[in-house]
Parts: C-alpha cells; sequence; structure tokens
C-alpha cells in the first residue's frame, strides 16, 4: 500500500490515497502504522476518498484507532494532496467529512499548494450538541470537578468533534498530560472531548497546547483552535480575529460575522512511501 505523510504544522498524519489504493481495515491499520517506533509515525491515518458530494472525502483515524468527524489541519493537508495530485483542479475545493462538506481556499507557490484558509462552518454550543451531559444550556466558564483538590473553568465548543477549553495564566502550573487524559474521559464526556489548555496576550493572541481525544498531546489541532476562537469571544477575553502560537506553528482564525469559522494555516507534504503488511 503506497502511503503520504504529511502535516499541518506538525500535526502529521498518514494519508492513503483510496482513489488507487483499498484500506480494509482503517481503524487497526491507524494503531500500526501511527506507532513511532514500530510504524511509520503519526497522530493517526487519513483515507482520502471519492465522494459523491464533494470534491473527495476524509476519514479520520486517531492513532487509538477511533474515527474522528473533523481535523482542520488534516483537511488542509487533503485539500493540497488532491490538488497537487491532480484529483481534482478546484479552487476552493470541497472535502466531505462526518462534519459536514467544508469550503478550502488553497494558497499556491510554484503550482504547489503552501497554505489553505477553510471554512470550518458553524460552532455548536448547546451542552447536547458537544455532546455533554447536564442541563441543556451553553457551557461558558463553568466548574468542572476532577477531584477533591482539582477543578477547571471549562468553556466547551463543537466544531463537529467535540473540545473543551480551559484559559490558564501559566503553562507550568497544567500537568497537560495528566489533566488531558483525566478530562478526556470524564463521565460527563459521553464521547470522550479534546482539551486545549490557552494562555491569553492579549484580544488578539493566544497560545494553546492540546491534548488529542484518542492521540493524546499533538503539536497543533485545527478544530481546536477554531473552538479557542470561538470561546475567547464568548468569554469576552478576544475579538474575533486571533493569532493562535501552537507547539507545531501558527493559525489565522476568524470567527465571522457570517457565523462561521474561518482557519488558515499551512500544509506539507514530507514523503510518501510503500506500507508493508505486518501479518
Amino acid at each position: 500500500m503506497k502511503f503520504t505523510k504529511m502535516h499541518g504544522i506538525g500535526n502529521d498524519y498518514v494519508y492513503v490515497n483510496c482513489f488507487e489504493e483499498e484500506v480494509k481495515e482503517p481503524a487497526r491499520l491507524a494503531t500500526i502504522i501511527s506507532n513511532r517506533h514500530f510504524g511509520v509515525g503519526a497522530d493517526g491515518l487519513i483515507l482520502i476518498l471519492p465522494s459523491e458530494a464533494a470534491d473527495c472525502k476524509m476519514r479520520i483515524f486517531n492513532a487509538d484507532g477511533s474515527e474522528a468527524q473533523m481535523c482542520g489541519n488534516g483537511i488542509r493537508c487533503v485539500a493540497k494532496y488532491v490538488y497537487d495530485h491532480k484529483i481534482a483542479w478546484e479552487n476552493p475545493l470541497t472535502v466531505e467529512t462526518l462534519a459536514g462538506t467544508k469550503t478550502i481556499q488553497l494558497f499556491t507557490e510554484n503550482g504547489k499548494v503552501s497554505s489553505a484558509r477553510v471554512n470550518m462552518g458553524k460552532p455548536k454550543l448547546m451542552r447536547s450538541e458537544i455532546p455533554m451531559l447536564g442541563k441543556e444550556t451553553q457551557v461558558i466558564d463553568e466548574i468542572l470537578t476532577i477531584s477533591e483538590a482539582v477543578s477547571f473553568r471549562i468553556t466547551c465548543v463543537s466544531m463537529g468533534n467535540p473540545h473543551c477549553i480551559i484559559f490558564v495564566d501559566n503553562f507550568n502550573k497544567i500537568d497537560v498530560p495528566q489533566y488531558g487524559a483525566e478530562i478526556e474521559c470524564h463521565r460527563v464526556f459521553p464521547e470522550r472531548t479534546n482539551i486545549h489548555f490557552v494562555k491569553i496576550h492579549n484580544s488578539k493572541e493566544v497560545t494553546i497546547k492540546t491534548w488529542e481525544r484518542g492521540s493524546g498531546v499533538t503539536l497543533a489541532c485545527g478544530t481546536g483552535a477554531s473552538a479557542v476562537c470561538v470561546a475567547g469571544v464568548l468569554n469576552k477575553k478576544t475579538e474575533r480575529k486571533i493569532l493562535a502560537h501552537l507547539p507545531g506553528g501558527n493559525l489565522d482564525l476568524e470567527w465571522a460575522e457570517d457565523g462561521n469559522v474561518y482557519m488558515t494555516g499551512t500544509a506539507t507534504e514530507v514523503f510518501s512511501g510503500e506500507w508493508i503488511s505486518q501479518e
């Protein structure tokens, strides 16, 4: 099976062109191929498939084999792949996902896509839409208790997948792997959740550290950064247009007046190879 390794500001996936290849057990393959010691190494596996509703379709499997609805960094790479490899020539491109069909504006250099602006859609804010247990309200600056000694003030947003945002003053006081793992599987989130610890520099600039559902600590999360943009506005901490710094790079985000969130960032193809079955 031929594959391509790509990343969006460090959020790396193994991509398979299913216009040409067939993947029979993607969840199982994701756990094997994502292993950074015995596999290719990645945050997960993304399949690029034909679509009757868009230029192509993407399916995303986390490193633990669970399927995600949407991946903001991954979809930029999908758009780059189908354009650079001449599967589709449209600009903007459309990509079908489990969170709906997304539109991607491409920016090219020397005939290749260097970055892309994705219409991430409208955020879902009601508790049942995230989903999250409890009374049907928006979850803004709400207390979440982890243990007798630990609690956080959280804001929750769905960008097609669930996100829990926590604003912090000092990252040094936050054990991202420990608290991320505990919050991901907290009983209040029936489908688990992604967690983002956010430091605000000013009303237009933030830094984000992420624990991704099913993958752990990652260098970037596009849907998460989009959720952070929304959460900042809901908490009156940031403007509707911000620059987000993530460990792998930067994203420009805007919660526009039309209600949609727009995310702009790079997409990079690293290498291609051939996967030898480990049966």
